[in-house]
């Protein structure tokens, strides 16, 4: 599992975050001034990348949190089958099968390249390329 460590102060919308240990990509992020007897506090919500459910936490904005390294990579498609579809990847010449998203149901023919991207283990389909 690729992640690093990083305070709750320097995440963004849009970066990764792992919450619940699922990779997430942020929504929004929301800070509290300090008060009299507390710190500053970050209220950050994700929207998950493989599972597609939303998470939030509550943390002190010095505290630390992991996000996950996350590895773009292309691909070519070798074969659709049903919901799934049969990835060789261009660098390692591996090949794997991961579920067709819906938007990209009607773009993806044989031969075609793709943009997938691989976090903590799971891989996704994200875009054509070209």
């Amino acid at each position: 599992m690729s992640k690093k460590v990083v305070e709750v102060k320097t995440l963004k919308v849009g970066k990764y975050v792992i919450l619940d240990g699922e990779a997430s990509k942020i929504t929004s992020i929301s800070t509290s001034s300090p008060g009299k007897h507390g710190s500053a506090k970050a209220r950050v919500e994700a929207l998950g990348i493989f599972d597609n459910q939303k998470r939030s936490i509550v943390k002190p904005v010095d505290t630390k949190i992991d996000i996950p390294i996350i590895d773009k990579r292309t691909g070519q498609v070798l074969a659709l089958m049903g919901s799934d579809v049969q990835l060789m990847d261009l660098e390692t010449y591996e090949t794997f099968e991961v579920p067709i998203p819906d938007d990209l149901r009607d773009s993806l023919l044989e031969g075609v390249e793709v943009e997938y991207i691989l976090a903590m283990g799971n891989k996704k389909l994200m875009r054509t390329k070209g």
